[in-house]
């Protein structure tokens, strides 16, 4: 390091007054020589090393035929149900905390024992237009159900600033999934115009340019055209490999035909073509990088799941094939429409694959089952997989502050963000502060309230902490807000235990000072499901009986206002989807009830029959086995709409169970992925 004497003075004076340094200084002061590097607002090197458990919430396995059963006694039960081997993982939650816990934590060795994660492909949300919000259909009509706090939070947490916090974003990600990948692994980037150079940058900085393998161009044949402009018809997949021990690339699965008239001059003889007609014919060529042949999905696809940006099974067929083989592990962790994950079941790889949304973890769940379903009719295999939660949070992913800051003030900062953010619901729920408890920040008549965090699900962890206080300090009822709460959490059975604990979804309205002055912020219950059990002999069938939910989503009044001569919106108010419409001649509007029946609200519901037969194990960091007290969902039978059929069966198969007291669990998913849990006992 070379500095002048008056640089240095310059230096000191700076720091002295805390004002920052001027860019020359950086290549000065600092050892690192990058010869070119991206730099932003925000740039860090730093990476989260946090390690939280996974928790196992549900276990989705088709059962096998009685004869693949006796070829492989070893893998599955007598029902047919996979119990040792690799599962599949789909994961909820922050994809930054999945992959430091992965890549940290125990779950670390049992991918290394897969030979580790051999292909990562990403499409990440690099559309600053986009958001969490989905179009549902129900009883015929179109309605559109806005993202929950959580889903809008980490959508201004990655646009919030534009490109910094999107870069930002992504290069924390980048470098996790560089660290996550085996050694001759391959990552395959999909973006476009918007990002494109951004990442092509970061991505030669983390892998280096050595080992960029292609800009692949996905050209669209069709698509619009500006008359200020060329058309954008094309994205970018940047494909780099790990480091240079190799990677994988099998040239023989991804040829694509010939032309017709280059077999014809094959077939003649010409000199030009060192094989026969045949050979070519069978091997394909190299379909180069521009990929035209390859078509976007259509509205009317088979395929289509209603996500805007799903990408068409070819398309990941062809990656998938080209930089992994059969038996490999494969990732994604901005799932989008799973599409990468039922590719690769299809394939025969083994996935992880992880996404923030609630209702896009359960809109894989119902296409891997569909893909299972299938390859069983097919005569092929198939692994189970599972859905997991992150489970205990640290306090400090909590409330997010500025990591520039130091520790202290970091520290005070995130402690007041909380103390405001729990005042503000407090308020918005009618409830007076309390003092000297663990959990609880409220009391509302004659219940405590807790609140959960901000930007993460209420955990079963936090409302089994919440149950037991009460235990201890003889508390009888208690209240939970939340923005939203993990999968799997039984409150019927937590509250077997005497406490009356309710869980209490908080609305988006608690944000909205003016609501709160108002009072009009409305707290909802989550769903109540009711169900029966008939026994004949010794099977068991389940019947549902009601299900009752209650949302509310922009309500009436305030969608009339926002009419416009000769539209209609639906709306949620009361429990009930409603869609108004303003009469395109007369300005009369109308109000229509679309949910007919309490049937209406279901989109999916399971039935595991015995269910306390496989109970949730975790390993600590140390490999060491631990029961957390909890048993997982095995989902034995299923029913649930799809775009084609809209039916739902009420009424499961019978089982056969053997004689004696069994624990029967129904799990219930709305049209908005929320599910609610029912656990009922029977003697056979």
């Amino acid at each position: 390091m070379k500095l002048s004497p008056n640089e240095i003075r310059d230096i000191c004076e700076l720091l002295q007054k805390g004002k920052p340094l001027p860019e020359k200084y950086r290549f000065l002061l600092f050892g690192d020589k990058r010869e070119l590097e991206l730099v932003w607002d925000g740039k860090t090197d730093e990476t989260t090393s946090v390690v939280l458990p996974f928790q196992t919430i549900e276990h989705i396995d088709e059962p096998r035929s009685e004869k693949e059963i006796k070829l492989q006694q070893q893998l599955f039960d007598t029902a047919g149900r996979q119990v040792k081997g690799w599962a599949d993982k789909l994961i909820w939650g922050d994809n930054k905390l999945i992959m430091s816990s992965l890549l940290y934590g125990p779950l670390r060795d049992e991918i290394e024992a897969q030979g580790g994660i051999k292909l990562i492909y990403i499409d990440p949300p690099f559309d600053v237009g986009a958001d969490f919000s989905i179009n549902l259909e129900i009883g015929g009509e179109e309605f559109k159900k806005e993202p929950s706090v959580i889903e809008e939070i980490a959508y201004r947490d990655t646009w919030g600033r534009g490109a910094d916090s999107f870069l930002s974003m992504i290069y924390e990600r980048l470098q996790l999934m560089r660290d996550l990948l085996a050694e001759d692994g391959s990552i395959y980037v999909h973006c476009d115009w918007r990002v494109s150079t951004h990442l092509r940058l970061i991505l030669d900085e983390l892998f280096g340019n050595d080992n960029h393998q292609n800009e692949i161009i996905w050209h669209f044949v069709k698509g619009a055209s500006g008359d200020d402009r060329f058309g954008r018809k094309h994205q970018t997949i940047y494909w780099y490999k790990k480091s240079q021990d190799g990677q994988i690339f099998n040239r023989e699965a991804i040829g694509v035909p010939y032309s017709a008239e280059t077999l014809a001059r094959a077939r003649r003889g010409e000199a030009r073509y060192q094989v026969s007609a045949e050979v070519l014919e069978e091997k394909g060529k190299n379909p180069g990088d521009v990929w035209s042949d390859i078509h976007p999905l259509q509205g009317n696809s088979i395929e289509n799941t209603g996500y805007g940006t799903q990408k068409p099974e070819a398309l990941l067929e062809r990656i998938i094939k080209a930089s992994s083989n059969e038996g490999d592990l494969v990732a994604d962790f901005f799932c989008g429409a799973g599409t990468t994950l039922a590719v690769a079941e299809k394939l025969g790889r083994k996935w992880i694959g992880s996404d923030l949304g609630r209702y896009a973890i359960h809109t894989y769940r119902k296409r891997l089952i569909d893909v299972q379903r299938q390859l069983k009719k097919d005569g092929k295999q198939y692994r189970a997989f599972e859905i997991l939660n992150l489970g205990v949070y640290e306090r400090q992913e909590f409330v997010r502050v500025d990591g520039d800051i130091r520790a202290e003030e970091r520290e005070r900062i995130r402690a007041e963000k909380e103390r405001k953010f729990k005042e503000m619901v407090l308020q918005a729920y009618k409830a007076e502060a309390v003092q000297s408890f663990r959990n609880f920040v409220g009391k509302k008549r004659d219940r405590l309230v807790a609140v959960g965090p901000l930007e993460l699900p209420v955990s079963q962890a936090l409302v089994e902490a919440i149950v037991e206080e009460c235990r201890d300090k003889g508390i009888s009822k208690a209240d939970v807000l939340g923005f939203d709460f993990e999968m799997g959490i039984d409150f019927a059975e937590l509250r077997k235990g005497g406490v009356d604990v309710q869980p209490k979804l908080i609305p988006r309205d608690v944000f909205d000072k003016r609501a709160i002055e108002k009072g009009q912020v409305k707290f909802y219950d989550l769903a109540f499901v009711d169900a029966q059990v008939t026994v004949k002999g010794n099977t068991v069938a389940v019947e549902l009986k009601d299900f009752s939910v209650f949302y509310e989503q922009d309500g009436i009044e305030r969608a009339e206002e926002k009419l416009k001569a000769g539209s209609s919106r639906a709306v949620i108010e009361n429990g009930q989807v409603v869609k108004v419409a303003m009469d395109k001649d007369s300005d009369i509007v109308t109000r229509e009830v679309l949910t007919k029946k309490w049937s209406d609200w279901i989109d999916y519901w399971a039935v595991d029959f015995d269910y306390e037969s496989k109970k949730e194990v975790v390993r600590d960091e140390d490999g060491v086995e631990e029961w957390t007290g909890r048993y997982i969902f095995e989902n034995e039978w299923q029913s649930f709409r799809t775009k084609k059929n809209r039916d739902l069966d009420l009424t499961s198969a019978f089982r056969e169970l053997p004689k004696g007291r069994h624990k029967i669990a129904v799990k219930v998913i709305d049209i908005f992925g929320n599910d609610t849990t029912k656990v009922m006992e029977v003697k056979v």
